[in-house]
């Protein structure tokens, strides 16, 4: 990038990012606010009813999952990357098949598996055992996906030094291979714990008590709203800290692979009995997490549709999902593209300070900025309040992040020389922008619109909080009917979830798979 192209102002575009930058970052500053300026005894009476509880839970159940996805994350990608056996290919794709199964649609086919009358009643589902089941479930293909990459990109010449040196198998795993993992694997956790912390419709669904759950009572049990901002600050503290533990660690623990001596792992062929294991080992597993409850949704599915429960309202529930997360991802794209187009081209300290706020929906969890916006809009626009728009700001404000994570390195991977010989040709910045920049970008543009499309079809708790009356969602519905127990009824709206989902997830997965699939 030339020195002269970088220092080319746009103010309109400063102006917008500025302005969005401050409405993004006004949800957690009014928590933070709400929650400090509250009356002293509402502290000490939550610290003596609630809090300890809250916070035990909250952190014992991150801490539960996380030890449970490492070790199915970590042994998965190590099969599929360091093993051959009948089917493998198949297994590496599936594995990720978790993913598009939400949480509370997990949460209340196991509230049926493990209930009373179930078929397998082995504990309560409404525990801790039980939401930490299904929390793993549905999260251990983040460990798994960053795991395989860096089993895959492991130099193997590390490994042969160090029992060429007389170390052990176990030795070599244990002090060379796992520390060159780790930087993945601790990459992999922080997206589980932030994911468990946040969560909202599985810890709802089996009644364990987590500081999610609870603001959410506090603010529609109680109507107590001081209550839920101190909570919710609790939530976004406990989100912080594991952030800047994150980076941290990862700036602690950079490896470099030894250019020029490179060698990929090559697979060992299993055996008969190795075979049996592996395949054994990932069915069960696989089966858990996504094969048996998508059969149990379309048993229900064809239930309902035999008993006439599935009726001309269900297609309001569709149009209702499919046109808010369309919309929504949407107005979303167009509100980051000045964003990460100013720090990708222009990367000064004020442009990046931007796009950093933009990230402050990361540490607020749905509760939490549904709990914002609504006495916000209250105070401040109460002609929005209740309607659709609150909802749309609600989804950019949480889903936004995740977007720009695509939109920005598809920008970054664009050399400024080619916009540069452009404008020194004749052409103006918006023809620019349409003829050389947006065809090189509109892949990485396009994946930024499915992650946040997908996340706004998932999504539960704010929806919940800030619908209009009578604006009901596929989420909503499963949601409402699985609270009560009718399995039927939510089947249908959690298959369809789950159908659009999957092409959309691998779309997003077969990006990375192409990278790595030749190894």
């Amino acid at each position: 990038m030339t020195t002269a192209f970088r220092h080319i102002p746009f103010p309109p575009l400063q102006v917008f990012a500025a302005a969005t930058a401050g409405l993004l970052t006004l949800p957690l500053l009014y928590i933070g606010f709400l929650a400090l300026s509250a009356d002293p005894a509402v502290w000490v009476r939550l610290w003596a009813t609630r809090i300890p509880e809250l916070l035990i839970n909250t952190v014992s159940l991150a801490a539960g999952v996380s030890l449970a996805t490492c070790v199915l994350g970590v042994s998965f990608a190590w099969l599929v990357v360091r093993f051959d056996f009948p089917g493998r290919r198949i297994w590496e794709w599936a594995l990720v098949l978790p993913l598009a199964m939400p949480t509370y649609v997990l949460a209340y086919v196991y509230t049926f598996i493990l209930g009373m009358g179930g078929p397998f009643p082995l504990f309560p589902p409404h525990s801790f055992a039980g939401a930490t089941l299904v929390m793993t479930l549905d999260t251990f293909p983040f460990v798994y996906l960053l795991s395989r990459a860096a089993w895959l990109n492991l130099n193997v010449s590390f490994e042969e030094v160090a029992r060429a040196c007389g170390a052990s198998r176990f030795e070599t795993l244990w002090r060379v291979t796992l520390p060159l993992l780790r930087p993945a694997i601790v990459a992999g956790l922080a997206l589980v714990i932030l994911y468990v912390v946040s969560d909202f419709g599985a810890v709802s669904l089996l009644r364990y008590q987590t500081l999610t759950y609870a603001v959410y009572q506090q603010m529609t049990g109680r109507y107590d709203h001081t209550a839920a901002g101190i909570l919710s600050l609790l939530l976004v503290v406990i989100a912080l800290v594991f952030l800047v533990a994150e980076r941290w660690f990862r700036r602690k623990s950079r490896f470099y692979q030894t250019a020029g001596r490179y060698r990929a792992p090559e697979r060992k062929r299993c055996g008969p009995l190795g075979t049996l294991f592996a395949t054994g080992y990932l069915a069960i597993v696989l089966g858990a997490a996504f094969l048996v409850p998508a059969a149990l949704l379309v048993r229900w599915s064809l239930s309902a549709i035999v008993q006439g429960a599935v009726d001309g309202r269900f297609v309001g529930f569709i149009w209702n999902s499919t046109v808010l997360s369309g919309g929504t991802a949407t107005c979303a794209v167009v509100i980051g593209i000045p964003l990460a187009y100013l720090a990708a081209r222009h990367p000064s300290r004020f442009n990046l300070a931007c796009l950093q706020a933009a990230y402050a929906g990361y540490v607020l969890p749905g509760p939490v900025a549904a709990l914002a916006l609504l006495v916000l809009f209250s105070h401040v626009a109460p002609f929005w309040y209740g309607s659709i728009v609150v909802l749309v700001v609600a989804y950019i404000v949480h889903f936004l992040p995740a977007g720009l994570q695509s939109l920005e390195p598809a920008l970054q991977q664009v050399t400024p020389n080619l916009e540069q010989a452009a404008r020194s040709l004749g052409l103006g910045m918006r023809e620019t922008l349409q003829r050389v920049t947006l065809p090189l970008v509109r892949n990485g543009f396009i994946a930024a619109w499915v992650l946040m499309f997908l996340h706004c079809m998932k999504e539960l708790p704010a929806t919940l909080l800030l619908r209009p009356v009578g604006f009901d969602t596929l989420a909503i519905r499963v949601w409402l009917e699985a609270s009560e127990e009718y399995y039927q009824l939510a089947a249908p709206s959690a298959l369809l979830i789950v159908m659009l989902t999957l092409p959309a997830l691998m779309l997003l997965v077969s990006k990375d798979w192409r990278a790595t699939r030749t190894r």
